[in-house]
């Protein structure tokens, strides 16, 4: 999305367009004013009828007023940026210069009138209402004024001419106070038009970002079949077809036929199509862009599979709160069968088979306990809380601290780190959650038979420099069928097993923005994959990684 324009510094008030057109008028309405004066100066036929009381005075004003306004109007896109200066000195210099005119050219003294008005209220357009009137007012003086000083020391004050320059100047506080008005309405048209197109732009470019990053393929096709328009996820769903391929009867050829069908019987296909290979089946759904209109039709692509998805996920919210009610209401009789059991183990006249009987039941009971844990943990699955952690540091403590916890016996349990230190983004105490579920998988299954669990935590960095933890056993490794589905939730190959650890392991490396994956191990054993959130964008070599190859060898 594009950002707001930034409101200009203080102090600088930049043009619109309307002010720009607005100063383009009145420069070249400037330019023909100093025209129409040197016509009345110099043209022969002016000299007729028009007596010039100060002839050379008159020439030099008017050719020098000409040239003044012809480099005004050239330089009209630089000065722009000044308007309100440009115009104020400008108006200056008209008012000036039709005063003078007025002096040199006394009888068209109400034609230079009327054309001073176009330059005042032209300026007002542009200039705030108090400045506009302040040039009015020194208008309507200098007409006054020239009236004065042109009456002869020893006559009376024409009081024609008098009433005239009045009138003139009672016009210019109008026309200007007026073009003020409408030029202050023009201006704020002018921003709330701006405005909404920029709103518009914006607007635009968010349904354009939400169509394309829609899960939901859409496609727009006209009534030739021709593709016009379509998202990222139609053209995954289409098989990825190439740019130039815009015909839909070749691209799908199913679905222009459920096209057809629906334009010519309004009856809709509703069962799953794979439109090409090595894709989702998808429900089209089609609409019309206008009612009773053909021309362009939207079509919908819902993936089958993102509803499956979502079904599971209902399934497995809804069984996970009703196994954790079921779970509280399990732990405190199994806590007191537990309590019960670990009594009579207590007792020293107890035959070898009950002893062995407490055995089992307590085995049985802290499995239980497990599952209501794993349970519980489905159920309330806290929002992470992400951190920036040295991955180096990190698997160094945690292993320290499951050895401190955990009896390891003959199994071996130590930390690989790569040379370079290695940052990534994610919630500790998640981390440590998952990390501690499969270090206990893979001492727990992870080992040949009659061999000890070696079991490796190995820190590097991937591709890009992104932190990747992974946790390396050489036991006999897992099935390729077996491991196509261990991330199931409640999927299990071990009799004691509740199919839970690795769904929850998956589930809280996803809420971290992680992912986790298992890659067989050449050689034989087992790797789980934790590829997590880089802390900042750094790139690494092939050195590090490298060196912890060699290590796990």
């Amino acid at each position: 999305m594009s950002s707001p324009a930034l409101p200009p510094a203080p102090g600088i008030r930049r043009a619109t367009t309307a002010t720009r057109h607005e100063l383009f008028f009145l420069n070249y309405f400037r330019l023909a004013q100093a025209a129409v004066y040197v016509a009345l100066a110099y043209s022969p036929l002016g000299m007729q009828w028009l007596k010039l009381t100060h002839p050379d005075f008159a020439q030099t004003v008017v050719v020098v007023y000409l040239l003044a306004a012809l480099a005004i109007l050239l330089l009209t896109r630089r000065l722009t940026v000044i308007a309100p200066a440009t115009v104020s000195i400008t108006l200056i210099v008209d008012i000036g210069v039709a005063v003078m005119a007025v002096i040199a050219m006394h009888d068209a003294r109400i034609g230079i009138a009327m054309m001073l008005a176009v330059n005042l209220s032209a300026g007002a357009l542009v200039l705030p209402l108090r400045l506009s009137l302040f040039f009015a007012s020194l208008a309507t003086l200098g007409m006054l004024g020239h009236t004065v000083i042109e009456t002869p020391a020893n006559s009376a004050i024409d009081s024609h001419e008098l009433v005239e320059a009045g009138l003139f100047g009672l016009a210019y506080f109008a026309s200007t106070t007026l073009c003020n008005v409408l030029g202050r309405q023009l201006r704020a048209t002018e921003a709330l038009a701006e405005q909404r197109s920029i709103d518009l732009a914006n607007l635009a470019q968010v349904n354009e970002l939400i169509i394309r990053r829609m899960k939901t393929g859409v496609l727009l096709v006209d009534d030739a079949n021709h593709i016009h328009q379509l998202n990222e996820s139609a053209w995954m769903l289409l098989g990825n077809p190439p740019a130039d391929q815009r015909d839909l009867g070749k691209l799908a050829p199913e679905l222009s036929r459920r096209l057809y069908h629906w334009m010519t019987s309004g009856k809709l296909d509703e069962t799953a199509t794979q439109l090409a290979d090595g894709v989702p089946e998808v429900v089209p759904r089609f609409t019309r862009l206008a009612p009773n209109d053909d021309s362009h039709v939207l079509i919908f692509l819902d993936d089958t599979s993102l509803v499956s998805r979502r079904a599971e996920e209902l399934t497995l919210s809804s069984l996970g709160r009703l196994s954790a009610s079921i779970a509280h209401e399990i732990r405190n009789p199994l806590a007191a069968i537990r309590y019960s059991a670990q009594l009579l183990a207590e007792s020293r006249n107890m035959p070898p088979a009950d002893q062995r009987m407490v055995e089992i039941i307590n085995n049985h009971c802290v499995r239980l306990n497990e599952i209501i844990e794993n349970i519980l943990q489905l159920s309330r699955r806290e929002r992470s809380r992400p951190e920036t952690l040295d991955l180096g540091h990190w698997a160094n403590a945690f292993v320290e601290e499951y050895r401190q916890g955990n009896d390891l016996g003959e199994d071996s349990l130590r930390v690989i780190n790569s040379s370079a230190p290695v940052a990534a983004v994610a919630d500790p105490q998640q981390l440590q959650q998952v990390v501690w579920n499969l270090v206990q998988n893979a001492l727990r299954y992870g080992r040949l038979p009659a061999e000890p669990a070696r079991v490796m935590v190995v820190t590097r960095p991937g591709e890009h420099g992104v932190p990747i933890l992974e946790v390396i056993d050489r036991g006999p490794g897992i099935a390729p069928k077996v491991a196509a589905q261990i991330f199931e939730p409640f999927y299990t190959t071990h009799e004691y097993g509740t199919g839970l650890g690795l769904y929850l392991a998956r589930q809280m490396a996803e809420a971290n923005q992680a992912s986790l994956e298992y890659v067989r191990v050449a050689g034989g054993g087992s790797c789980f994959r934790l590829t997590l959130t880089p802390a900042h964008a750094r790139q690494t070599g092939g050195e590090p990684a490298a060196a912890a190859d060699e290590n796990l060898r």
